[in-house]
């Protein structure tokens, strides 16, 4: 007999949209957690569910928010620790340039070329970026974004200096020796200077990575536990799919012993592949059965309702994907509503399969991944 009328069809419809609801909603939670381990980035899944679960994911959100939050607290605080020593470092510079400044030859690079005084046309054709002491220490003293960021920049704007003088003029020239003397004495009071650079480099290196390492680990564990939540969430689909598959099948009516020969025959037109499947579906409903042994004894009426009509619309599909004929399998209109909320039933389990194994290789990433030691 059929399913209950339209008005039955319909609620079964109804409920079955709200399965595929929930199922594209897992969906996009198990691309979100790929995506995390793909890329290392964190990715935010948005879901949503009613009841006390909603709350204890508010509480779980409020937490992410809050320890995020946190993170970027503790980086504001290493950030402007990181930029007091920098400057202190800039600071100790100034003695360098100072020295520098002040010798007795340090005058032509005080000030920027007077180069339409001079009257030097080819100037800036041979000085792709002019450069003077003034400048420099006007950057060094900036309390804008104008400022210095790291020591390293004023050291390059200081041999840029004594490199223009040395490019625009020739090597007997006053300004070339003067500019190379002077470069001389920079580069041997830098050396001395660097190990304090270095260090601070490194020390920059090891705090950004014990940053990042610990920003990884927290994102992996939010990810672990929305997996864990999709696994819960993809059981109750199973179950609520379970529920309707066996309400559903109670409404229809019983197979034929035509039917049933069929199905049999069905069998043995499958490809090795489609056959293995066809099996699966009977072990799920009969424990028993073992689907994988060598030589397999499957007794079509001692099958469940609920069995027989998953296996015929897996032959149906299977038949069709494979270019033959399915027209021997029977059926007629009066269980057309049957065969295709059974269809969407499973179907429907078909997808929360496929996330299951997106959410196994996801999980097996993540179990292979290795952390880098602190």
């Amino acid at each position: 007999m059929g399913a209950g009328g339209a008005g039955g069809v319909d609620d079964y419809k109804h409920r079955i949209g709200a399965v595929l609801s929930q199922v594209s909603k897992i969906e996009k939670k198990v691309q979100d957690i790929e995506q995390f381990y793909l890329s290392n980035n964190k990715k935010q899944a948005n879901s949503s569910k009613g009841g006390s679960a909603s709350k204890d994911k508010d509480k779980d959100k409020e937490r992410h928010v809050a320890h995020i939050k946190k993170q970027q607290q503790d980086a504001a605080s290493r950030e402007a620790a990181a930029s007091k020593r920098m400057q202190e470092l800039i600071r100790q510079f100034g003695k360098i340039f100072h020295q520098i400044t002040q010798h007795k030859w340090a005058w032509p690079f005080m000030d920027p070329v007077d180069v339409k005084g001079l009257g030097l046309h080819d100037y800036y054709e041979i000085i792709e970026k002019p450069m003077d002491f003034n400048t420099i220490k006007k950057q060094m003293e900036a309390k804008d974004m104008t400022a210095y960021k790291h020591v390293r920049e004023i050291c390059a704007d200081v041999r840029l200096v004594f490199k223009n003088a040395m490019k625009y003029n020739d090597e007997k020239n006053d300004f070339h020796v003067m500019a190379k003397t002077l470069l001389a004495k920079f580069e041997e009071k830098w050396l001395q200077f660097l190990p304090k650079v270095t260090e601070e480099e490194k020390r920059r290196e090891e705090e950004d990575a014990e940053a990042q390492l610990s920003m990884q680990l927290a994102q992996e564990a939010t990810y672990a536990k929305i997996a864990r939540d999709v696994s819960n969430e993809l059981f109750e689909a199973d179950m609520r799919l379970e529920e309707l598959r066996e309400q559903l099948v109670q409404k229809c009516r019983k197979m034929s012993t035509e039917e049933k020969r069929q199905l049999g025959t069905a069998l043995t037109r499958l490809s090795t592949d489609d056959l293995s499947r066809a099996l699966d579906i009977v072990a799920q409903g009969n424990p028993g059965f073992v689907a994988n042994s060598e030589e397999v004894d499957l007794d079509i009426d001692a099958q469940s309702e609920t069995t027989l009509w998953r296996l015929k619309i897996f032959l149906q599909d299977a038949l069709q994907a494979q270019g033959k004929p399915a027209a021997s399998m029977g059926g007629n209109n009066n269980n057309d509503n049957n065969e295709n909320n059974n269809n969407i039933l499973n179907n429907n389990a078909k997808r929360k399969r496929e996330i299951c194994e997106a959410l196994a290789k996801t999980n097996a990433k993540k179990k292979s991944k290795k952390v880098p030691p602190p």
